[in-house]
C-alpha cells in the first residue's frame, strides 16, 4: 500500500480511444463492473480512489478512469474544449468501448454529477448509482463555497483577514497567493479528523490546476463560473432516475453539509440515504470499511 511521499501503486492501465481522444483506464479484480468517477472538483484524476478501492477488487471488476484533460489522459489544445456535456459523452462512450454492459457507477463529488446525467440520459448503460458527497446543481456548488468561506472566517480569522486583503488588492480566488491561503480549508472542512488529509495520495498530474480556473471560473471560491455555472440543475429530474440510487454523506462534511446531502432524498424519494458518522467529504478515505460494506449490501439488495 502506498502512502504520502511513497510511489503510488497503480493497477494495470492503458489508453482507450473514445470520441477522438484517449482516456487513461486502469482495472483490477473480476466480477460485476464498478466504474469510479472522480472528484477533487472537476479537475482531479482517478488517484483520489487509490489505494482504498482495491478492497472492492476482491469481488468486483473495479475500473478507474481519468477524464479528458486530467491525469494521464490526453489533453485538448484548449482547456475550453473540456465541458461537462463532453465528460458525460466520454464516459458513456467508454462504457461501450470496454464492452462492460450495465455498470455500477460510483460518483464522488463532481463524478456524482456525471453519474446523475448518465443515469438519466444513458440508463441502458447503468446498473446502479452511488452518489458519494456529491452535488445536484450549480446552486449547491455555490453553497459549498459559501460554507467553506464561513468556516474559514470563523475558525481561521487570521487567514480570512489575509484573503480579504488580497481581494481588496484585486486578486481572484484562483490567484496562486489566494490558493495558498485557501489550502487550509481542506483539513478544516473536508475531514472528520484533520490528520486524515495526509492519507490523500499525490503525484504529478493528480489535479489539473490549469483547467481549474477555466472550468470553474477564475473567482470560483466566491462566485462559480465557467462550465460549473452551466451544469444542469438535476433536482427536477432526480425523481426520474430509474436505476437504484444510494446517497452517501459525511456527518462532518462542513462544505457539502448533511442537510444539503439529504436534499437528494427530497427530489429523489426512491433513493437510499446513508450517513457516515466519522467522515467528512472523503468517506472512502476515513471510513473505507463502512463505505464498502454499505455499497456491497446495496448492490446485493438490488
Amino acid at each position: 500500500m502506498s502512502g504520502p511521499g511513497q510511489p503510488v501503486q497503480h493497477p494495470p492501465g492503458r489508453h482507450v480511444e473514445v470520441r477522438g481522444h484517449r482516456l487513461w483506464v486502469e482495472q483490477e479484480g473480476e466480477g460485476d463492473p464498478v466504474l469510479l468517477l472522480a472528484g477533487l472538483g472537476p479537475t482531479g484524476s482517478h488517484l483520489v480512489f487509490h489505494p482504498q478501492f482495491a478492497d472492492l477488487a476482491a469481488d468486483h471488476r473495479v475500473i478507474y478512469v481519468d477524464l479528458y484533460g486530467r491525469g494521464r489522459s490526453d489533453a485538448p489544445d484548449a482547456w475550453t474544449d473540456v465541458t461537462f456535456a463532453a465528460d458525460v459523452a466520454d464516459v458513456a462512450a467508454l462504457i461501450e468501448a470496454l464492452g462492460l454492459g450495465p455498470v455500477h457507477l460510483y460518483g464522488f463529488s463532481y463524478g456524482g454529477l456525471l453519474a446523475q446525467a448518465l443515469a438519466l440520459d444513458h440508463a441502458d448503460l447503468i446498473r446502479t448509482v452511488v452518489l458519494a458527497n456529491s452535488l445536484h446543481s450549480p446552486e449547491m456548488w455555490q453553497l459549498n463555497h459559501a460554507n467553506i468561506n464561513r468556516e474559514l472566517a470563523n475558525q481561521y480569522p487570521e487567514v480570512w483577514a489575509r484573503i480579504e486583503q488580497l481581494r481588496r488588492e484585486g486578486a481572484a480566488s484562483t490567484d496562486p497567493r489566494m490558493r495558498a491561503e485557501f489550502a487550509v480549508a481542506t483539513r478544516l472542512v473536508r475531514f472528520f479528523h484533520p490528520d486524515n488529509a495526509d492519507l490523500l495520495l499525490n503525484e504529478p498530474g493528480a489535479r489539473n490546476l490549469e483547467l481549474y480556473p477555466v472550468f470553474c471560473g477564475p473567482d470560483v471560491d466566491f462566485i462559480i463560473g465557467g462550465q460549473v455555472a452551466a451544469i444542469p440543475d438535476f433536482r427536477p429530474r432526480l425523481k426520474d432516475i430509474a436505476v437504484p440510487l444510494l446517497v452517501l454523506a459525511g456527518r462532518y462534511d462542513r462544505a457539502l453539509y448533511p442537510a444539503l446531502q439529504r436534499q437528494f432524498t427530497e427530489f429523489a424519494p426512491q433513493a437510499e440515504f446513508r450517513m457516515l458518522e466519522r467522515s467528512g467529504t472523503f468517506g472512502h478515505v476515513e471510513e473505507p470499511d463502512t463505505v464498502f460494506r454499505l455499497v456491497r449490501e446495496f448492490w446485493k439488495r438490488v
